[in-house]
């Protein structure tokens, strides 16, 4: 194998690790972000259950998802 052939193979090995890694932080990302997501979605579904059982206890109002808006 040439000088030349070899120095090309060794900048496609440096290249594909470079990319393999740059794969795996990626998905780090990825994987964290998805489960901060799912926590966040979680958490939002709970403060929506209690902000519509805060209006359901509140005597002689109608729910806020049931109110016309003002401009009807």
């Amino acid at each position: 194998m040439d000088k030349d052939t070899e120095t090309r193979i060794l900048a496609a090995e440096e290249a594909l690790a470079h990319l393999t890694r740059v794969t795996d932080d990626l998905h780090e990302v990825i994987a964290r972000q998805d489960a901060e997501i799912a926590l966040l979605t979680r958490r939002v579904e709970m403060l929506m259950r209690f902000a519509a059982e805060q209006q359901a206890d509140a005597e002689g109002s109608i729910p806020l998802a049931d109110q016309r808006p003002p401009h009807w």
